[in-house]
């Protein structure tokens, strides 16, 4: 028998959660502050709780995804956690986590923190991953329960990093997104077919780009390999006002690349304009 297990919130992302946990054979309960949602759960034989209580009491791993972390923190406030694993896929930042998981020991759960790196529609497909942090043990036990929901990675003790994590692979895709708008917005301010555009040259342009990375990760890393690098900051930097130019002479607010100006500029002030990006990134550290 599959490992009975609680899920506290069904909005979308806690709906796909609870539907891939009852596609895989695993009796669930389920717990919404608004009664009735997701009505399509019922017909694939989802236990519903009327309380928060009766939803932990149910069975031993609690897997919870609301919308802010305040919300768990009044959610679970009171109820007896004692032995259970709490597995909290709410959003949060690694120092809201690690409050998180400090309440939640106290109150006698083991603490798993995590970051979902899909949408709902990815949950329980090949491509959704799950970063995990906190409880090692408690990993262990349920890694092959909470792989339905997507490929499970654990990525260390302190239950901060799976946010930390989570965050940073945001932070990269929202850039990206960003730089990809800001070239949208070139091309439509000259009537660029916007398809014909991005799939010609916005896709295969970021894509190569992207081979750059393991690059940058290496220099940071074990530092950068000896020889000029192949497009050094210096060069870069005084380039760069050509992007911010156009842009105002276009009639596109140039204001997603201004700060990566700023940076290049600063990162050739500080003596690194014979390196390459990586350079770059120990600069954006406020402290050591």
């Amino acid at each position: 028998m599959k490992t009975p297990v609680t899920v506290l919130g069904l909005g979308a992302m806690g709906t796909a959660l609870a539907r891939a946990f009852l596609a895989a054979g695993h009796p669930t309960t389920v717990w919404n502050r608004t009664p009735g949602r997701s009505p399509e759960l019922d017909s694939l034989g989802v236990t519903r709780a009327t309380t928060a209580g009766e939803a932990v009491a149910a069975t031993e791993l609690v897997v919870v995804c609301l919308l802010i972390d305040d919300t768990v923190r009044t959610t679970l406030d009171g109820l007896d956690l004692t032995g259970r694993t709490v597995v909290n896929l709410t959003n949060s930042t690694p120092e809201q986590a690690r409050n998180t998981a400090r309440w939640a020991t106290e109150a006698g759960a083991r603490y798993l923190d995590g970051g979902i790196m899909a949408v709902p529609a990815m949950i329980g497909g090949p491509a959704a991953f799950i970063f995990y942090s906190g409880a090692e043990d408690a990993f262990e036990q349920h890694s092959a329960d909470l792989s339905v929901l997507g490929r499970p990675a654990f990525v260390g003790a302190d239950p901060g990093l799976a946010a930390l994590y989570d965050i940073a692979l945001l932070s990269a895709m929202y850039g990206m997104f960003g730089g990809a708008q800001h070239a949208l917005a070139l091309a439509e301010s000259e009537r660029v077919p916007a398809v014909g555009f991005t799939n010609e040259f916005l896709v295969p342009w970021l894509t190569a780009m992207l081979g750059s990375l393991p690059r940058m990760a290496q220099d940071l890393d074990d530092g950068p390999a000896p020889g000029a690098a192949g497009s050094n900051l210096a060069m870069q930097s005084a380039a760069y006002g050509n992007l911010i130019d156009a842009s105002t002479a276009q009639g596109v607010d140039p204001a997603l690349l201004v700060p990566m100006g700023e940076l290049l500029r600063k990162t050739v002030a500080a003596g690194h304009g014979d390196a390459d990006m990586s350079a770059a990134v120990r600069m954006l550290r406020t402290a050591d």
